[in-house]
């Protein structure tokens, strides 16, 4: 049976954290499905085609990771995918708290899931998509945040 975990998220856009997170989780799945999700009350700032190009861009040395998009509840997703994990990264304690809640729902909705959490480096514990946003809508200089690979357009 292939370990295939599903790594989901905005990635809007994707950070170093994102990435050396991924990176780190290699050894330990067969498979990492990127998942960039659509929740229709949340407008991404950056395209979704951007999005996914990006993370392609990133991890196109990695044959073990794919790249998709989904809509929906993330269980949903893992079932059709035949996900056996979800894959995600802990920066603080706040986050332990919500994704260890959001974990035991989805293990209520898909009982064949499992949730696995890394601890971000702590290089990267400050960096999320918003700041990155933030610092871009700004005219800042983002790249000690996002990866080499991404090329954000210019404002």
């Amino acid at each position: 049976m292939i370990k295939r975990a599903v790594f989901p998220g905005s990635f809007d856009p994707i950070t170093r954290g994102h990435e050396n997170i991924i990176r780190r989780a290699l050894p330990l799945f067969d498979e990492i499905i990127v998942a960039v999700g659509l929740n229709i009350e949340k407008k991404g700032y950056f395209a979704v085609e951007d999005r996914l190009s990006w993370i392609k861009n990133v991890f196109a040395d990695c044959s073990k990771i794919k790249v998709e998009s989904y809509s929906g509840l993330t269980v949903d997703y893992c079932r059709e995918v035949k996900a056996s994990f979800i894959l995600r990264g802990l920066r603080t304690s706040a986050d332990f708290e919500f994704e260890r809640t959001v974990g035991q729902v989805n293990k209520k909705l898909y009982p064949a899931i499992e949730t696995m959490f890394l601890l971000t480096m702590p290089e990267f514990t400050s960096i999320n998509s918003s700041i990155v946003r933030d610092v871009y809508k700004n005219g800042g200089d983002v790249s000690l945040f996002i990866p080499d690979a991404v090329k954000l357009p210019k404002i």
